[in-house]
């Protein structure tokens, strides 16, 4: 026997230690108690298992490989080591605050009369196919002493081997509830070591690697930022288990969060050196008051695992990402020309119009036009001055954008356009009307990120009044070919004049952001639109699926380079799709 293990492979070697564990399993009573159910949600090469005991409480007993016999998850020990005492606990599918949890929790509430503990029982579940292999399964629970339920939402793409999941919250209880955190997910995973490789950097200096071995305690991950999750550490990260992964070889749990705001990862190795994920929004001054009969849907954490190294878990988010989240993600895209470094703020129709000409000669599909186009009573000719006053510049462009698409369109090329709509400038016409429509504290000195403030988006007037402008700019400008969108601040000043629950206002503006750019994709679906956010802060899941192409956070994808045609100075940016 011996000789045989020392002649196998990696692999092989791995395939049999699971077949002598399935026979030794088979040979032992059961593990799972007399009453217990189980709920398994598979892809072609994952699968996790929830565990209802008798007393309904869920337990997460398996995620991992996919076992051939749904039966045999039975088999599964309810701590994947030991501590059977502390069933429901470390394990918990859903870890509620409150009562006999030890650990770091999913869910934290304090109820309308200020009970601050929480207990979650299983009620039921469903699955159902929503198309060709993705399957939809739904798991409700419910507080045995209030009316406060949450229901745990699994969609499994088994092709790509994806697993979404997120949360809903709702109570009918007489008073609002507050949700102290509200995690999307929390996952269970035993082995015997954990090497966590998240990623970390600057503008122009983003997704540096660091992989740190885990210990027994909490590693947080997060954003403060309010805008822009990507700019110093984004919300996405690979665990090896048992050992460093390998491109090729290796377990690994890779995930992400859909989420373009404040976010938290936590990843806690409990006192039986077991690990527990919980991603999802920060609560960092973000406990969320929620009223009675109201739903609290949390952002979606998407996650994949792979027996075949961290390229494995990347080429499955990836596929998962062109197929199911970017727009026409599996599509081709236009080659484009930005006259951003050609001419930065100094330009006018003539210098454009050379751009025009020059582009198609080289190939160009589309000419962009960047910032400095707006503001007449405070023009933008710096950064200082004119966001929010999205009017042409009449000395710039006195003849207004129409006649610039239509001049592009003559030379061959199409026209887009720059905008940065969730901003305001201190110098501005909107400012000075609208003060309210600001994030800003009201008795204290402002501070500019890049010399500017964020536009309140949990107020509704601002939500129409940003898709107002990029709704008159397309209806004014039917032929307009392209959007790009910016966000250069982070939120200073954290206050909204308009909104009741200030500690609401973090997740409120998201969502806001949100209901603006679902609006636009209704009426133009098949729009190209680029995010961008002092190039990557911004590539999170959560805004990918309005944008048809993003500025990657990854430094040397970004190329800009300069060509001269006479005396006219041209840069261009050559702009594809970007899923790595």
């Amino acid at each position: 026997m011996i000789a045989y293990f020392a002649a196998l492979n990696s692999s092989d070697m791995k395939r049999a230690y699971l077949l002598l564990f399935l026979i030794f399993q088979m040979a032992l009573p059961m593990q799972a108690a007399p009453g217990d159910s189980h709920i398994a949600i598979e892809t072609q090469q994952t699968a996790l298992v929830i565990r209802i005991d008798k007393d309904q409480t869920p337990t997460l007993i398996h995620l991992g490989a996919r076992l051939r016999n749904t039966a045999e998850y039975a088999a599964i020990p309810n701590n994947g080591k030991r501590g059977e005492d502390y069933t429901g606990i470390y394990n918990s599918v859903y870890t509620p605050a409150g009562s006999r949890n030890l650990l770091e929790p999913a869910i934290q509430v304090t109820h309308a009369d200020g009970n601050p503990s929480l207990d979650l029982k299983y009620v039921r579940h469903e699955t159902q196919s929503l198309a060709d292999g993705v399957v939809l399964t739904k798991v409700y629970l419910k507080d045995p002493q209030y009316p406060f339920e949450v229901t745990l939402y699994y969609k499994a793409y088994q092709k790509e081997d994806v697993i979404e999941q997120w949360s809903s919250i709702r109570h009918t209880e007489k008073k609002p509830v507050t949700l102290q955190k509200y995690a999307s997910a929390n996952l269970y995973i035993p082995a015997q070591n954990y090497y966590l490789t998240h990623f970390h950097g600057d503008w122009a200096n983003e997704m540096n690697p660091s992989e740190v071995l885990l210990t027994e305690g909490i590693k947080i991950l997060d954003s403060k930022l309010g805008t822009r999750a990507d700019l110093f550490q984004p919300p996405s990260f690979l665990v090896a288990l048992n050992q460093p992964a390998e491109e090729d070889q290796g377990e690994v749990i890779a995930g992400t969060l859909s989420w373009s705001g404040n976010y938290q990862l936590a990843f806690e190795v409990d006192p039986l050196h077991n690990l527990r994920i919980l991603p999802g929004i920060n609560p960092y001054a973000s406990a969320y008051t929620l009223a009675s009969g109201t739903d609290f849907t949390t952002p979606a954490f998407l996650f994949t695992y792979s027996n075949k190294g961290k390229g494995g878990a990347s080429r499955s988010l990836h596929r998962w990402a062109r197929k199911h989240r970017i727009p026409q993600g599996e599509g081709n895209r236009l080659t484009l020309l930005n006259n951003w470094e050609a001419t930065y703020f100094d330009f006018n129709e003539e210098k454009l119009s050379a751009l025009f000409k020059d582009g198609k000669k080289l190939g160009v599909d589309l000419f962009l036009l960047d910032d400095g186009w707006f503001g007449n009573k405070y023009p933008r000719n710096d950064d200082h001055a004119g966001l929010g006053d999205w009017q042409e510049n009449v000395k710039k462009l006195p003849h207004g954008l129409g006649y610039l698409v239509k001049d592009a369109e003559r030379a061959g090329v199409k026209f887009g356009i720059w905008l940065e709509p969730e901003m305001v400038s201190p110098k501005s016409e909107l400012y000075e009307k609208h003060p309210d429509w600001v994030l800003k504290l009201p008795n204290r000195q402002e501070y500019y990120f890049r010399n500017q403030l964020v536009l309140d988006l949990s107020n509704p007037k601002v939500q129409d009044f940003v898709y107002g402008l990029v709704n008159d700019l397309l209806t004014k400008n039917p032929t307009m070919g392209y959007i790009k969108w910016d966000c250069n601040a982070v939120i200073y000043n954290a206050y909204s004049a308009t909104n009741p629950n200030q500690s609401n206002l973090y997740v409120d503006y998201v969502h806001g952001l949100y209901k603006v750019l679902e609006r636009l994709r209704a009426k133009y679906p098949t729009l190209p639109m680029m995010l961008c956010s002092g190039g990557g802060g911004r590539v999170d899941y959560g805004a990918l699926q309005y944008f048809t192409e993003y500025w990657p956070a990854i430094t040397p994808t970004r190329w800009n380079g300069y060509l001269s045609s006479g005396t006219t100075p041209i840069s261009f940016r050559l702009s594809r799709v970007a899923t790595t």
